[in-house]
């Protein structure tokens, strides 16, 4: 065949130098740039008959090889044409048939065979705009592909040259898949999953159908099922949208998507209306690589749009638990890392469904799903408040994130709490809550919470204050005490999980009522005026006495929160303190006793005791034990004296309190003892 074609070639060019002939003289007459001139030209023309005689007589099946070794260097994956090769290209769509094409993987994922094989690809490509460089596909048609994607822990894929870059395919307007195959094993997300598609369309008659893929799998050790389609692939072109639906199930989680793609098939550029139900919105971190807290069941719903890096979710609107949610969210790349930007807020907050992002399971009668019932009861069972569930450090420390939160109204039967609002960061494994309000019916809370999980252990830090608050909400009894309330927690403890972290948890707690009124007969109760007190409950006397300055002030040591004094300087009694509160195995075990400033006729002067867990305490008798008799202004000093520096501690205003400030003068004045400024 070749010796042919090199004869053929040798006749032609006989002829035009036989026809050439009678013209030499004349050239050679010609002025030097004019033979130059046509010179170049005869050498173009020489070459572009050769090309042409070339693309006309080839065997393009000897050239396997050499097209195989062309197309693997420039690509960077050994490719192979097993069946036959064929090229027409003498058209304004010129085409290429390719049968038996086996495509191998870039060299650093060689270990996982092939990337691809095609029983039969045919391939037609329009001529003009190629010629200025530009591809643009007529139409593609692969029967038989079999493709299969990976990605490993480092985030590197198989099917792109640089890491990040999102897949785009040139124009093209008629694409017909049959009996294709596809894997995709992913190690970050742990998924693998095994679909098939196709795109039935006949070019012949002009049938539109619908491309399919349709498959299943496993995603972090749960079923997996993704179901999408798309609309015909015939007289597909760039300027117009491509539509398309998904259905997606992994586990409890359901997805539904349906968008377009703006540019066909530019996967970079898309949108969709989206709707997204399932147990816990953490889940969803092995279908979209965000670390999402946990939450109760939840059904959100919005519009999600991509534009290169950037993928934006607005007009979110649902529930996640018994609370509403509504905002928008924008997700980047920063330094490499995915960056979370989000707004949200909620007009009713139920407090139990924030508790889940700290772990803690809603009750059992609130929106929860079978793992949360299952956690609350076991929680109930143990007599436990704190829960076990653990941070997963690794999702932490994978992305970045700015994130805004406002309630305006919170649903707590426990807590006078009416709104909130926080501003959340997490930057490299630092996660930080600042600044984090809560209003109260009365008073408000403000303050700081970090996690740092940059550490092997996560190191948790906690500081909030309560200024102008009341404290009748915090007392379940009725009309026993009223008046201003002011406080402060700071804590510091490692630990992956809130348990954890309190059982270590070293730092301070303190409370302070400047002023109040108390119920005469409780506060005679505390000095065990068995006359004067039971007599009042029984007689439903309401009768109040002031309250000059109430203090508590703990210390905390390795989750144990010893008090350094308690006191209630009331009209008639002085009350005082004394006890701890273990946060390791979350019990109290407190002792409250009150001295009368009057004689009284019958005292057992014995304390009372409120002892017990944490979520059920028990209040009697401390039986055995007598309580010494003690001078009022001794005792008075005594107690006083290591708390003055609890009022800046908590609110530097409070220094200035006239009842508190009073009190610590007349302890001063009384004993010859100056209490302590911390």
């Amino acid at each position: 065949m070749w010796n042919q074609l090199l004869e053929d070639v040798r006749r032609r060019f006989a002829a035009v130098r036989s026809w050439s002939a009678p013209h030499l003289e004349h050239v050679r007459a010609a002025a030097p740039w004019k033979r130059i001139g046509i010179g170049v030209g005869g050498a173009f023309a020489v070459l572009v008959v050769s090309l042409v005689l070339f693309l006309t007589f080839a065997d393009w099946n000897a050239l396997r090889p050499t097209v195989a070794r062309f197309v693997s260097a420039a690509s960077g994956r050994e490719v192979r044409i097993n069946g036959d090769l064929d090229v027409r290209p003498w058209s304004l769509t010129p085409e290429v048939r390719v049968g038996g094409l086996e495509i191998g993987n870039l060299s650093r994922f060689r270990d996982r065979g092939r990337f691809a094989g095609v029983r039969q690809a045919d391939v037609a490509v329009r001529l003009l705009p190629l010629l200025i460089g530009r591809i643009d596909i007529e139409r593609i048609r692969l029967d038989g592909a079999d493709v299969a994607l990976y990605r490993n822990a480092n985030g590197q894929s198989n099917w792109q040259g640089k890491p990040g870059r999102p897949f785009n395919l040139p124009a093209i307007r008629q694409f017909v898949l049959r009996d294709g195959r596809l894997s995709f094993d992913d190690d970050v997300r742990h998924m693998k999953l095994n679909a098939v598609f196709n795109s039935e369309e006949n070019l012949a008659r002009r049938q539109n159908g619908l491309f399919q893929l349709t498959g299943g799998g496993v995603i972090n050790g749960q079923p997996f099922r993704l179901e999408a389609q798309g609309a015909a692939l015939l007289n597909v072109r760039r300027d117009r949208p491509y539509n398309f639906s998904a259905d997606v199930r992994a586990g409890a989680t359901h997805l539904v998507a349906h968008g377009a793609v703006l540019h066909p098939f530019d996967l970079a550029q898309f949108s969709a209306d989206v709707d997204a139900r399932g147990d816990d919105i953490a889940d969803l971190y092995y279908l979209l690589g965000l670390a999402l807290p946990n939450t109760p069941p939840y059904h959100l719903t919005g519009r999600v749009a991509r534009s290169g890096d950037r993928y934006d979710m607005t007009q979110i609107s649902g529930r996640v638990g018994d609370s509403d949610m509504a905002g928008r969210f924008s997700v980047t790349r920063r330094n490499n890392r995915p960056y979370l930007d989000a707004n949200l807020r909620s007009r009713r907050l139920d407090w139990d469904d924030l508790m889940t992002v700290f772990g803690s399971p809603p009750d059992t009668h609130e929106t929860a799903s079978p793992t949360e019932r299952a956690e609350a009861a076991q929680l109930a069972s143990q007599g436990r408040i704190l829960p076990d569930a653990r941070l997963d450090i690794s999702r932490v420390r994978k992305m970045d994130a700015h994130v805004q939160y406002a309630a305006a109204h919170i649903q707590s039967p426990h807590l006078p709490l009416r709104a909130a609002t926080v501003t959340v960061t997490l930057d490299n494994g630092l996660l930080r809550a600042e600044p984090m309000t809560f209003d109260l019916d009365q008073g408000r809370i403000t303050g700081t919470a970090e996690i740092n999980a940059r550490r092997d252990t996560p190191w948790t830090s906690v500081d909030l204050r309560l200024t102008h608050g009341r404290v009748e909400p915090f007392i379940p009894v009725a009309n026993a005490i009223s008046g201003s309330l002011a406080a402060r927690i700071r804590l510091q403890g490692s630990g992956a999980s809130v348990r954890e972290a309190a059982a270590n948890a070293n730092g301070a707690a303190s409370v302070v009522i400047p002023s109040g009124e108390v119920r005469e007969a409780f506060a005679e109760l505390t000095g065990i005026n068995v006359t004067r007190g039971l007599g009042l409950l029984l007689t439903k006397d309401q009768s109040q006495v002031g309250i000059r300055c109430g203090i508590a002030d703990f210390q905390v040591r390795n989750g144990v929160m010893n008090a350094n004094s308690i006191v209630v300087d009331t009209d008639t009694m002085l009350i005082t303190g004394s006890g701890s509160v273990s946060l390791r195995d979350e019990t109290m075990h407190l002792h409250i006793k009150g001295d009368p400033k009057e004689p009284r006729l019958i005292r057992v002067a014995a304390p009372i005791a409120i002892r017990g867990r944490l979520r059920s305490p028990s209040i009697g008798l401390e039986g055995g034990r007598a309580a010494g008799q003690t001078g009022l202004a001794a005792l008075l000093g005594t107690v006083l004296a290591p708390l003055a520096g609890v009022l800046p501690f908590i609110d530097a205003g409070l220094a200035d309190d006239a009842n508190c400030s009073a009190l610590f003068e007349e302890a001063r004045n009384n004993t010859g003892v100056r209490p302590s400024q911390g």
